[in-house]
């Protein structure tokens, strides 16, 4: 592999890891969001809505593990 793909794979790397970390950050305030709503909310919401919003917030964490996984991923084939 030559020296310039090499930069071109760092670039690559580097920008795929930003993406990564902005869509993570996201996807924890969602599923933050979705607790906070919970909370505030209380008895106000029926517990089909509690259902419902606690589902959202357990996907919203998945995906945010995701994203921290193909970063970790990425680190170790590199």
């Amino acid at each position: 592999m030559s020296g310039i793909d090499k930069a071109a794979n760092a670039i690559k790397h580097g920008v795929d890891d930003v993406r990564d970390t902005v869509k993570e950050a996201g996807h924890r305030s969602n599923a933050d969001a979705e607790r906070d709503k919970r909370t505030l909310a209380g008895d106000a919401m029926t517990p089909g809505e509690k259902v419902g919003s606690a589902l959202e917030e357990g996907k919203e964490r998945t995906l945010a593990e995701v994203d921290r996984a193909k970063r970790d991923v990425r680190d170790r084939t590199t």
